[in-house]
């Protein structure tokens, strides 16, 4: 028998992912693209430098010209601690003409302190019921609070992110298996896919991004052997060609069509599995948050646009 090496073997159970977690390929590669073929998102940590607050990031969004939105429970939360209502937030949103894509979160569902998970299952049960009460429908998952945790097999991942997703069944909010880059855990494309199918749950989805996946050390081609499908959300951006892999971090990341990263590729393979979800534009530049928000979100759609035209 032939040994094979955890490596190989992610990379196999990625393909598996198309046809148990998502489906099968679309025919969209044999066909012209529509005019509007995909939806465009503003991740609010684009603009969180600037400390606006959700009200302000919303009018921006919707100002700038978004679809929709994905903002950080972090500044929902903070401003419903400051006398602030959901109601209220969620007319400002329907005002703004804005689809609440998804939002971010770090609940603790992965770890593996049974205490600390459960208070983890217990605070993404709450971020649901929030997301949901603002009429979303999805909520990031990424391994936070075990980025540096080697001690975490897949196939028990796997079990946690279905725990998970029953909860979020339940709550009418789906959520989506991040890739992280930098973390031990969920670091590769082919790590996210297996956890996707071996959660054996029919919500299991893939919450991608292009510096991630670069960070991670995954090819772009992995994604030929998902399927759009099992991909509500991608986070878009791209990456200068230095530093190097190895020391890049968040901050390098830059407008799309600005760096590197082969979003050509990228977006033919999007079109060829059939994805038509949110881009979602994720920055953490320091340099833009130095800039006026509404502008960056401006630039940042027009370069999404282009790249989409890619």
């Amino acid at each position: 028998m032939t040994t094979i090496t955890r490596r190989e073997w992610l990379t196999a159970s990625a393909a598996v992912t198309a046809g148990v977690c998502t489906g099968t390929r679309s025919a969209a590669a044999e066909t012209k693209k529509p005019e509007a073929e995909f939806r465009y998102c503003l991740n609010t940590g684009t603009i969180r430098g600037q400390e606006l607050g959700i009200v302000r990031e919303i009018e921006v969004t919707s100002q700038a010209g978004y679809d929709g939105i994905e903002p950080w429970l972090r500044s929902i939360n903070d401003y419903v601690e400051k006398g602030g209502t959901l109601r209220d937030l969620r007319k400002r949103l329907e005002d703004g003409g804005l689809k609440l894509e998804s939002a971010i979160a770090f609940a603790q569902w992965i770890v593996n302190d049974p205490e600390k998970r459960k208070a983890g299952l217990e605070e993404a049960k709450r971020d649901m019921d929030v997301i949901a009460q603002l009429g979303g429908t999805r909520i990031a998952a990424p391994p936070a609070g075990a980025n540096d945790d080697p001690n975490l097999p897949l196939p028990v991942v796997a079990e946690r992110y279905r725990a998970l997703l029953e909860i979020g069944a339940r709550m009418g909010v789906t959520p989506q298996v991040e890739v992280w880059g930098f973390s031990k855990v969920l670091s590769r494309l082919g790590e996210a896919a297996f956890v996707a199918v071996e959660a054996g749950h029919p919500n299991s989805c893939i919450l991608g991004d292009v510096y991630h996946i670069y960070k991670g050390g995954s090819d772009f081609s992995g994604l030929e052997l998902l399927s759009g499908a099992g991909m509500h959300v991608f986070h878009m951006n791209d990456y200068p060609s230095e530093p190097p892999r190895e020391t890049i971090t968040d901050a390098h990341r830059v407008y799309p069509g600005d760096g590197v990263a082969p979003l050509s590729q990228i977006m033919k393979t999007f079109r060829e599995i059939g994805f038509r979800g949110a881009l979602s534009l994720e920055l953490f530049n320091r340099d833009y948050w130095a800039q006026d928000a509404l502008v960056v979100a401006k630039t940042g759609l027009e370069k999404m646009k282009q790249t989409a035209a890619l």
